[in-house]
């Protein structure tokens, strides 16, 4: 039963720091997922477990996958200088972001820097 326990808080976990990297409050997690902010608090001191439905939630708004939420797949560490954008974006309003995005997306749809193009 321990061994049970020590599962759902090591999955709690996870999902508390997937949401403070994204510096996230627990209500704006909570509404974004659709439950409480106790039942948050509850998840991510493992003492409330989710279900199916709600983990999926959790993969769409901290953008992260089920497997990597639930520790079935580690996550690759990510540069430290992708790590600093996120942070900075994270301080930029909601169209700014959008925008950042969309020139993160042209600058995947152009191609790595300096390549021939025929």
């Amino acid at each position: 039963m321990s061994d049970e326990s020590d599962k759902w808080r090591a999955i709690g976990e996870r999902l508390r720091q997937a949401r403070e990297y994204l510096e996230l409050k627990q209500e704006e997690a909570a509404d974004a997922i659709g439950i409480s902010r106790s039942a948050l608090s509850l998840v991510e001191n493992g003492r409330r477990k989710v279900d199916a439905v709600e983990l999926g939630r959790f993969s769409q708004v901290y953008g992260q996958s089920i497997e990597a939420l639930t520790g079935s797949a580690e996550l690759p560490p990510l540069p430290e200088s992708v790590q600093a954008l996120a942070r900075a974006a994270t301080e930029l309003s909601s169209d700014d972001r959008a925008e950042l995005l969309r020139f993160a997306e042209f600058l995947q749809m152009r191609g790595p820097r300096g390549e021939e193009r025929g």
